[in-house]
C-alpha cells in the first residue's frame, strides 16, 4: 500500500500478513496527532482489545514536527521529535493490540489546506481496504485547525465510496473542546468504564507530550471522569469513565448534507436551551 508520503510507515504488531490485517478491522480511527487515538476512540480500542472476532486499527495523519519541546526533548531536531513520536505510536499500538498501525507522516500545512486533496485520497484508500463497521475521528466543533483538517478529509474520503463500502456509524470524538454542550439527545454517550490502568497506560506511553508539564495522561481521564458525573443531575453515576461524541453518520449516508449547517445545527440547540431555561426564570418569552 503506497501513500502520498514516501515517509508513511505501516506497522502490524502482531506480525499478521497486511492485506489480512486490514481486512480484518472493524472498528478505525484516524486521528490527526500521534495520542489522538488513544484519547478519544478508548471506545473502539476497548471493544476489540479482548475480542477475537473484532480488530481496532489506527491511523494517525501527520508527522509531529510542530510538537512542543521542553524538559529533556527542550534540544530535539524535528526529525528527532518525529522518530520520537513515531516511536510512542506504534508503542501505543502493540499495547493496546491493534491490528494495523498507520502513520501517514503529513506536514500540517498540507492536512489544513483546502485545496490539497491527498490526504483525503490515502484515508479513501485505507477505508476501501478496511470497509470498518465503526469510524472515530475528530468532531466538527474541535478548536485545533489540525483536526477540523482530518475530520473533513475523512467525510470527503467517505462520500466517495460506493455506499456498500461505507460504515455503519462514524463518531466525531472530543479532545481540543469537549462535548458536554451537546443536547443529552444527541451526545454519542461511549462508557470506558473498569479499564482506567489501560487507559493511563496507553496515555502514558507519549512521554514526549507528558514531560514538559502537559499532563494529557490525567487530564484526558479526569475529562472521561467528569462527564460520567456530570451528565445527570438528578441521578447516582450509572458510569466513572465517559467519552462524548458527536454522531456524523447522516453526512456519510447522505453527501448532499452541509458540514457547516450540520454543526451549526448543534450550536443552534445549544443557543435555544440556554435562552430557554434564562427566559423562563426571568418570566419573559425566548427570542
Amino acid at each position: 500500500m503506497k501513500f502520498h508520503q514516501p515517509t508513511a510507515g505501516i506497522r502490524v504488531p502482531d506480525g499478521k500478513p497486511l492485506g489480512a490485517a486490514l481486512k480484518r478491522i472493524t472498528h478505525l480511527g484516524i486521528g490527526a496527532h500521534q495520542d489522538d487515538l488513544e484519547f478519544m476512540a478508548f471506545q473502539g480500542i476497548l471493544e476489540c482489545y479482548a475480542s477475537r472476532s473484532k480488530w481496532f486499527g489506527g491511523v494517525t495523519c501527520t508527522n509531529g514536527a510542530g510538537s512542543s519541546r521542553v524538559g529533556k526533548y527542550k534540544k530535539f531536531t524535528d526529525a528527532e521529535m518525529m522518530a520520537v513520536r513515531r516511536r510512542e505510536q506504534d508503542k501505543a499500538a502493540k499495547l493496546g493490540r491493534f491490528s494495523v498501525m498507520l502513520q501517514l507522516d503529513y506536514p500540517s500545512s498540507a492536512v489544513k489546506s483546502p485545496t490539497d486533496p491527498s490526504l483525503k485520497d490515502d484515508l479513501k484508500k485505507i477505508l476501501a481496504a478496511t470497509r470498518p463497521e465503526m469510524v472515530y475521528t475528530h468532531n466538527l466543533a474541535d478548536k485545533h485547525d489540525t483536526h477540523i483538517g482530518v475530520v473533513v478529509a475523512v467525510i470527503q474520503a467517505l462520500r466517495e465510496l460506493p455506499r456498500s463500502q461505507r460504515p455503519k456509524r462514524v463518531i466525531g470524538c472530543e479532545v481540543w473542546r469537549d462535548l458536554d454542550w451537546l443536547a443529552d439527545a444527541d451526545k454519542v454517550v461511549m462508557d470506558v468504564s473498569g479499564r482506567d490502568s489501560l487507559a493511563a497506560k496507553l496515555n502514558g506511553i507519549f512521554d514526549s507530550q507528558i514531560a514538559g508539564g502537559k499532563r494529557y495522561d490525567l487530564a484526558t481521564l479526569g475529562r472521561r471522569s467528569a462527564n460520567a458525573t456530570f451528565f445527570d443531575s438528578h441521578s447516582t453515576d450509572a458510569a466513572t469513565q465517559v467519552i462524548f461524541g458527536m454522531d456524523l453518520t447522516p453526512l456519510v449516508v447522505n453527501e448532499s448534507v452541509d458540514l457547516v449547517d450540520y454543526v451549526a445545527g448543534f450550536i443552534g440547540k445549544f443557543e435555544a436551551d440556554v435562552r430557554s431555561k434564562l427566559c423562563q426564570r426571568l418570566g419573559r418569552p425566548p427570542r
